[in-house]
């Protein structure tokens, strides 16, 4: 289902020419020579549109860094004025808002603990209500697409025109390389149900470390995201917040120039005919794939008749088990993931499961 939002194009509002926006800057602002000083070392690569920096830092402990405030704001403008580069950071309270807007900040943005409650939310679109300013909303930490779109959905009824979405990664018990997984179907659905809302990756939050951030931008800008944000230190290493995940100026536009950026489609003739030829046997597989579970799953309802009849439960581990060992193997020698296999088989069987259930108990639902 697509959801409208009231939005302009991001082209309208920050003017990037033909490339990606790429907004950089420190975790954190620590001190006005840190901050000015990588500000002047991000314009210079002439690559940087935004110099990010936080000012008030949601930390997950007390007594842990949580920005140096609103003296920082200062600092911004005078990063602004002497690189001519735009301003953004992020907001979690009225105030915040407030006061960012006074000192004539670019662009602020909703952090992954604001969008994940949505009194907060409402408290922050409340204070932009009748604002003219770029609004970015990063998803929330768990991964709760509704949450996210609530989020946008409450700031695109303030009023605000200018708005985006951050593509953060989210929060896993599961440990892996990522510091955030990055779940890429979730910012694909996003794309899919908001396809005007502009979304920008954060590769430094879904690393945590600087070395896989390259990995992480190419795959972006291979998702069609619009845009960058990335966190850029003049020295990581005596970084007050987030130091693994910091790159230096340089370092920021070595990774820019190596990155390849792809266009959304192509004026070749031949290129969309050819695609069109593609895509075409795609969809003949589909349709046949989707006839299939069709056929399957009328004889899993076959066989909860069979089960009702004699008495059997619907659930059998021992031959789901079966089904998974096969199925991977199989799935293996066609070049195709286990985690793939694993979570197509999991549907299928959900499905087969509700199928059994209905034919099972459709007479104490008719009795009912």
């Amino acid at each position: 289902m697509k959801h409208s939002l009231d939005i302009l194009p991001l082209k309208s509002w920050i003017d990037t020419g033909d490339k990606p926006l790429i907004i950089a800057g420190p975790c954190s602002a620590e001190t006005e020579e840190q901050l000015v000083s990588t500000a002047h070392l991000l314009a210079n690569t002439g690559k940087v549109n935004v110099l990010r920096a936080g000012i008030w830092k949601p930390r997950t402990r007390p007594g842990e860094f949580e920005g140096i405030g609103s003296v920082g704001l200062g600092w911004m403008k005078r990063a602004k004025e002497e690189t001519g580069l735009l301003t953004a950071t992020e907001v979690a309270t009225a105030k915040h808002v407030e006061e960012a807007l006074a000192a004539g900040i670019d662009i602020l943005w909703v952090g992954a603990r604001s969008t994940a409650n949505p009194f907060t939310v409402q408290e922050i679109a409340d204070a932009l209500r009748g604002v003219d300013v770029p609004v970015l909303v990063k998803n929330p930490v768990n991964p709760d697409l509704s949450l996210w779109i609530g989020a946008l959905e409450r700031i695109n009824g303030a009023g605000i025109k200018k708005l985006g979405a951050i593509h953060r990664g989210f929060s896993s018990y599961e440990k892996t390389a990522f510091r955030n997984e990055p779940m890429w179907d979730l910012a694909i659905q996003l794309k899919t149900i908001a396809p005007d809302l502009p979304i920008i990756n954060d590769p430094s939050h879904i690393c945590g470390n600087r070395e896989l951030i390259p990995y992480v931008t190419q795959k972006a800008m291979d998702m069609d995201m619009q845009g960058l944000i990335i966190e850029s230190h003049i020295d990581p290493s005596v970084a007050w917040t987030d130091a693994k995940q910091q790159v230096t100026p340089a370092a920021l536009a070595d990774l820019l120039d190596s990155v390849s950026v792809r266009k959304p489609e192509s004026n070749n003739p031949a290129f969309e005919d050819k695609l069109a030829e593609l895509r075409g046997q795609i969809d003949k597989l589909d349709d046949q794939i989707i006839k299939q579970i069709g056929d399957r799953m009328k004889i899993a309802e076959k066989i909860g008749e069979f089960k009702r009849d004699n008495n059997v439960t619907i659930l059998q581990v021992s031959r789901w088990d079966e089904i998974v060992q096969k199925r991977v193997k199989l799935a293996g020698a066609l070049s195709l993931s286990e985690e793939f296999t694993v979570k197509f088989l999991e549907l299928l069987h959900n499905e087969s499961i509700r199928k059994q259930n209905e034919v099972m108990n459709a007479n104490s639902v008719t009795e009912a």
